[in-house]
């Protein structure tokens, strides 16, 4: 996603915040690359007055021009606004006007302001949010075409999976195996690559609980966190699984449709087989217990390992005790 080269101000509009925070980086770089000469400034609208915009915008000992970027600008003030409308009702006719990049995180807050900058000339980029399942795939199928990489669609889903409630983390993953692999990268392969992350021990220890598996899930558990695995983390991937077989059983009772799980049909599949000998009462309890240990986690309780141990032998028991 290019800016119009024309265009003295664009605003890179709501979608995931990784992806916004990218492509405004992204812009940023190309106009640097384009003046190099230009002091580079960035102005966070929360709490940015009129005049450090002007300042920002205006020449200065070592260059006539900058490349601007503002962050959150769904947090500014009026005067903050009517400075950027100000400035860009003249920079169309400066002979080399300053550049200047918005940013505007997601959500209605703000949709008024930039409405406001279109009209008065602002060029606005759209960032996709990437919350489907769907998306997130074809993101990591974009991130290895670009590269000149192939990605086999399991694969991609296992990224997905252990990676997808997190873009730059799936983002970071992506680019590191385009520069390790040349080959296809298989799912094998990706398993085998990311036996060491943290994230990936956690699903590892989920999957074993749910398979009953309670000793080798405590090993697992107890290994991961004196490996230096955060407590917090194998929480986390507990409680994803957790949310899976819970989506999955409204699903078999009819109280949802797949559609509204937002998880891809091979997630789903896989969590309702998960389900056998499960109940609605079993599940309430371990997320239950996961939410305790969660605050035994965040609060420095007397012992998190404790608390975790204690989940992973209530979900290998189905919640029964």
């Amino acid at each position: 996603m290019r800016a119009n080269q024309s265009a003295n101000c664009v605003i890179v509009q709501g979608g995931d915040a990784f992806l916004n925070r990218q492509q405004v980086l992204e812009l940023v770089r190309q106009a640097s690359e384009y003046h190099p000469e230009r002091d580079v400034v960035e102005l966070d609208a929360t709490t940015a007055t009129p005049m450090m915009f002007e300042e920002a915008i205006s020449p200065s000992l070592l260059s006539d021009a900058a490349n601007v970027t503002v962050w959150n600008v769904q947090n500014a003030d009026e005067p903050f606004i009517n400075a950027i409308l100000e400035w860009l009702k003249q920079a169309g006719h400066e002979p080399d006007p300053s550049f200047v990049v918005v940013s505007k995180e997601a959500g209605p807050k703000g949709k008024a302001v930039i409405e406001r900058l279109r009209k008065t000339g602002a060029q606005v980029l759209d960032v996709p949010d990437l919350k489907k399942t769907d998306a997130k795939l074809n993101y990591v199928l974009q991130r290895f075409e670009r590269h000149q990489r192939r990605i086999e669609p399991m694969a991609a889903q296992q990224l997905v999976a252990v990676f997808g409630e997190d873009i730059g983390a799936l983002n970071a993953m992506c680019e590191q195996l385009c520069f390790d692999f040349d080959e296809p990268v298989t799912l094998d392969l990706v398993e085998r690559y990311l036996v060491a992350n943290p994230q990936v021990t956690g699903f590892n220890v989920a999957d074993l609980a749910l398979a009953g598996r309670v000793q080798d899930a405590v090993i697992a558990l107890r290994n991961a966190v004196a490996q230096g695995t955060e407590p917090i983390l194998l929480v986390s991937a507990l409680a994803i699984k957790l949310r899976s077989l819970a989506k999955a059983g409204a699903v078999k009772a009819g109280q949802i449709t797949a559609a509204e799980t937002k998880m891809a049909p091979w997630m789903l599949k896989n969590a309702t087989k998960q389900l056998h000998g499960w109940t609605s009462p079993g599940l309430a309890r371990c997320i239950r217990l996961l939410a305790w240990a969660d605050e035994q986690c965040k609060t420095n309780g007397a012992d998190p390992l404790y608390a975790l141990e204690r989940c992973v032998s209530s979900i290998a028991a189905r919640g029964m005790h």
